[in-house]
């Protein structure tokens, strides 16, 4: 596996040199945004891992131009910032998951291999369509269309779109976040709850209304995907 490693924090870089080594995975690390996004150019990777700080170039933007580039490959973000709307933007701007600092370097290797596993599954060749529909929803993961009341749904994210099909083949079962950590992120829980949080009130906002929001948090449990609840019945 090569991952490229774009963080200007040497301790950061150092440590997870050492865990690559470790796992047998090939590191290239780079400390400037700019200069970043040139290797990431020139080469094939497996994995991106990238600090929101960055000189040269930030990381928010340079993961914007990656994704522009209609390149598929995995990216984790790598934040200081602990607010949600932080969290939410690296997000839209196509980052696949994001670990906030500071990290168990066990953790980010996790979801290293989660991302890459993902990424390998979603591109490998289909036998079956993959294709489900509900009250409101037509799904199909093999062109990863989502049709709501046979309106296309343009902006939902990567891992919005495997989520929102997830919830979609389990209608009315509850999902603890660690459970929906494994089962969509592909790992086991590292204390990072927020991120299923944070998908589910973007998919809440694009796809939801007041009247029918279609996610449900179970209080005390989880989430669910029903869409016959009616929100006021609690």
């Amino acid at each position: 596996m090569k991952v490229l490693v774009i963080e200007d924090n040497q301790s950061v870089s150092a440590m997870l040199e050492m865990f690559f080594s470790k796992e047998g995975i090939q590191g290239a690390f780079i400390n400037d945004g700019l200069e970043g996004y040139n290797v990431f150019k020139r080469e094939d990777w497996d994995v991106l891992i990238i600090d929101w700080m960055l000189p040269g170039m930030d990381g928010v933007t340079l993961c914007r131009k990656i994704r522009e580039e209609k390149s598929s490959v995995p990216i984790i973000m790598l934040t200081a910032k602990d607010s949600e709307s932080d969290q939410v933007l690296g997000l839209e701007m196509g980052a696949d998951d994001y670990v906030t600092k500071p990290f168990s370097p066990l953790a980010l290797m996790a979801r290293i291999k989660a991302v890459s596993r993902r990424h390998s599954v979603s591109h490998a060749p289909k036998k079956e369509t993959g294709s489900l529909e509900t009250a409101y929803f037509k799904i199909s993961k093999q062109t990863r269309e989502v049709l709501l009341e046979n309106k296309k749904v343009e902006n939902l994210t990567p891992k919005e779109f495997d989520l929102l099909f997830y919830f979609a083949e389990h209608p009315r079962q509850v999902f603890s976040r660690e459970q929906l950590l494994e089962r969509v992120w592909g790992y086991q829980f590292y204390g990072d709850e927020r991120t299923v949080d944070v998908h589910i009130k973007r998919l809440r906002a694009k796809l939801g209304s007041q009247t029918r929001p279609f996610f449900h948090t179970v209080w005390g449990v989880g989430y669910k995907f029903d869409e016959t609840v009616d929100p006021n019945e609690n």
